[in-house]
């Protein structure tokens, strides 16, 4: 058998539904949010310049992805960059923290079906009141047990609905180039005006500040509506051709792309993106609306439905197939890869469903749930795609591929800028989810007669811990808040 055939899998996932996966991945709740949130922090100036650079970095991302796929196609998730390149205690941590990452996703989804919801029914305007906990909280155990009973079928129901979501989105962004004026969307591009109104006290809002100030505050609402373009790696074990894995994340990326700066910048030409930024989320539902009174909102109201489901069904799909891979790995112990007699992990599906549970309680609690929800989901992802970037840097320079490493050095100074401008909460929080990992993976490495950590890794360790309980005890006594 050559080479290429034995990289061929006939019953596997093919380039279709991988870029399905990627996609779905990401378009749920993000990009019908993504007009009002940035509206709130910057003006059209600042969000396309912010555009310009998450494009760059997003697809220095993909490249990293693809050309790690096309060195070593072997590795499977993109976790495993981080243990091949720097040992298993990386692998552990970039894991962990992609497996915290696609379960508080969930959460985030469920906030923003909720508020959906609360366009026909009011009482589920805030996205986090008891209602919406229950109604959430039926719907995750629903995707769950679909996936218990079938991962591969999960992956073609995304794939469809797709198709479903992209196409009402393409039909708002041609309602918004038929009815964009040029004047209205330049007449306050760097936000000057809306500054000097607040400053003269016409209005109780903050101000929007200095272009890059205002740039920093877009980076993280823009990555978390990427988070899902790593969804073909994840699976690539799955994959028909395993070089369709690189090919669907760079076709995923470019196209997500249109899609973003189009919907989220196409209506301040339409109405004033101060106006746009006051509205209730998700803002793409009230503004498509007002362009179409009552149609408009009920046609969006429908996507997003069908979006965030279809997400949140990825993500359900996501986090057991990583933790499987992890304990095949001895990074996490064997239990959490049993499956069960579908073929599914069904004792990591539990466990996930479980946190999910206890996550979407705790929202009770939160004054902004959904950016809560989605920033510590965006700040647990940045830690595993730094360390695909560090992999890609140290590949590159092994092989003397410099505009590799170049790429490389791109994506990694993108990741360490978004979680530096994260704020230092939501990176102790994440540190605290860490806590009970390390437990699991000393119990892996003790049950593979592994080396638990060297004596770097111990130091690494300890300061994981030592932040999360600082974060632990900063929101108990409210220094941070949710």
């Amino acid at each position: 058998m050559s080479h290429k055939d034995s990289q061929r899998n006939p019953h596997g996932i093919g380039l279709f539904s991988l870029i399905g996966l990627v996609i779905s991945s990401c378009i749920g709740s993000g990009i019908f949010a993504l007009t009002g949130q940035l509206a709130r922090v910057a003006s059209p100036g600042a969000i396309l310049i912010g555009w310009a650079i998450a494009g760059i970095g997003f697809l220095a991302l993909g490249l990293c992805i693809q050309h790690i796929t096309t060195q070593d196609n072997t590795l499977n998730g993109v976790f495993a960059y981080a243990e091949n390149g720097f040992g298993p205690f990386a692998g552990f941590v970039s894991g962990w923290g992609y497996w915290l990452s696609s379960w508080m996703g969930n959460v985030a989804f469920a906030t923003m079906l909720m508020q959906t919801l609360g366009y026909f029914f009011p009482q589920f305007k805030s996205g986090n009141s008891i209602n919406c906990i229950i109604i959430a909280s039926l719907i995750m155990w629903g995707l769950t047990y679909l996936v218990i009973n079938g991962i591969e079928a999960a992956s073609f129901v995304n794939a469809i609905v797709m198709v479903v979501k992209v196409a009402s989105i393409i039909i708002f962004i041609a309602f918004c180039f038929i009815s964009f004026k040029m004047g209205l969307f330049t007449s306050d591009f760097w936000g000057v005006l809306h500054d000097n109104i607040i400053e003269a006290g016409k209005f109780n809002e903050p101000l929007l500040g200095a272009v890059d100030h205002q740039v920093g505050a877009t980076l993280l609402i823009m990555m978390w509506s990427f988070i899902g373009i790593e969804g073909a790696s994840v699976v690539s074990r799955r994959a028909a051709h395993r070089c369709d894995v690189g090919k669907a994340t760079i076709i995923g990326i470019l196209t997500l792309l249109f899609l973003y700066v189009c919907a989220s910048v196409l209506p301040y030409g339409y109405m004033n993106y101060v106006e746009v930024g006051e509205m209730n989320d998700p803002a793409l539902l009230y503004v498509f609306n007002h362009m179409i009174p009552g149609v408009g909102g009920l046609i969006i109201s429908m996507a997003i439905i069908v979006s965030i489901l279809g997400s949140w069904l990825s993500f359900t799909i996501i986090p057991p197939v990583t933790t499987d891979i992890m304990s095949k790995h001895h990074l996490l112990p064997e239990c959490w890869g049993l499956r069960n007699d579908k073929g599914s992990p069904e004792f990591s599906l539990i466990v996930v469903a479980l946190c999910t549970q206890f996550f979407l309680v705790s929202l009770l609690f939160s004054v902004d749930a959904y950016t809560f929800a989605f920033s510590m989901c965006t700040v647990a992802i940045i830690i595993t795609w730094g360390f695909t970037a560090a992999y890609q840097i140290k590949l590159s320079f092994i092989n003397h591929d410099y505009i590799q490493l170049c790429i490389g050095m791109i994506a990694l100074l993108f990741q360490i800028a978004g979680i530096t401008l994260a704020g230092y909460q939501y990176l102790l929080l994440t540190c605290a989810g860490y806590i009970p990992g390390f437990f699991l993976y000393k119990k892996a490495r003790v049950e593979s007669d592994s080396q638990v950590f060297t004596s770097t890794e111990r130091i690494a360790a300890i300061v994981i811990v030592a932040l999360g309980v600082i974060g632990l005890i900063s929101v108990s006594i409210g220094i941070i808040k949710i």
